[in-house]
């Protein structure tokens, strides 16, 4: 997630918010990946060698992930540039990325649309992020909560 976070930087969850209200674009959170997210590109259905994962495999990791939702339900979504294109709107106002840097993942052009119920995650620095392009869409079942603050270290506290 850097810049946005740097590595071993700590952040407080809300836990309860999504009992509340939906999860949304550009929210940070964190969540449980799908099993296999943690050794790289498994993804739970065959796809275009364009196209980012259009599903996640069935079960779901103990390991907690922390990235930033692009798109949710029912949303088609394919990526330019690193940046996601929503229901054919690229989202080029990211000023909080690092750019992607020209690799595979970084020009998804076929689109999926993401299933009921889940969301697409990318990480902030698009060029070396393992997320949903890979792994596919995160059941909402498997988020824990919206990081909202930073309280480590010292001279990082503040509000996401």
């Amino acid at each position: 997630m850097e810049p946005t976070l740097d590595v071993g930087q700590r952040v407080l969850v809300n836990r309860f918010i999504y009992h509340f209200t939906d999860p949304a674009i550009g929210d940070i959170i964190v969540f449980h990946p799908p099993a296999g997210a943690d050794r790289g590109t498994e993804c739970g259905a065959r796809h275009a060698p364009n196209q980012a994962c259009p599903r996640p495999t069935e079960a779901e990791s103990d390991q907690n992930f922390i990235k930033r939702i692009v798109a949710g339900p029912g949303d088609t979504l394919s990526v330019r540039n690193g940046h996601p294109v929503v229901n054919g709107v690229e989202k080029t106002d990211e000023s909080y990325i690092l750019p992607c840097g020209g690799g595979g993942a970084c020009n998804l052009s076929k689109p999926i649309t993401i299933p009921p119920d889940h969301y697409f995650m990318m990480g902030d620095n698009r060029g070396s992020s393992d997320d949903s392009r890979f792994w596919g869409p995160v059941p909402r079942d498997w988020i824990i909560g919206k990081a909202f603050a930073t309280y480590w270290p010292p001279d990082r506290i503040g509000l996401l």
